[in-house]
């Protein structure tokens, strides 16, 4: 059986730019979320993760399942996928980089090579539908 990365994201997308963050240490972005805690829902991992990673918080009655994406999980052996669950949602607060996060940046579809393997399919999709520049 293929090991497989459980991963919640926030897609805030504003004027054909998605925010993405950058790990300290890091070379690639990616959609601000992270892995599931026991017991957790996708909706309780969005928020704890966000709020985490950018100090704010996620108006949990808006937040929309926008898509699941599978590829090649970064920087792990070959074959270990990340299944990464995307959700729209409104928040309260101003972004600012906290915990591990050494960076937010706004990117457009030009920026494609610069998010790893499963951003580059929500990415695509995004750009399908004209929502990223």
């Amino acid at each position: 059986m293929t090991p497989t990365i459980d991963k919640i994201a926030w897609l805030h997308v504003v004027h054909g730019r998605v925010l993405s963050a950058r790990s300290q240490g890091k070379d690639l972005y990616y959609l601000p979320g992270g892995k599931r805690e026991p017991g957790e829902t996708d909706i309780d991992t969005l928020a704890r993760e966000v709020e985490e990673e950018l100090s704010v918080r996620i108006k949990r009655e808006t937040a929309s399942h926008f898509g699941t994406f599978e590829a090649q999980a970064h920087g792990k052996s070959e074959g270990v996928q990340v299944k990464m669950t995307c959700y729209l949602a409104d928040f309260e607060g101003e972004l600012s980089p906290a915990s591990e996060i050494a960076e937010l940046v706004w990117l457009t579809y030009a920026d494609r090579a610069r998010v790893s393997a499963v951003s580059q399919l929500i990415f695509d999709k995004l750009h399908e539908m004209n929502w990223l520049a």
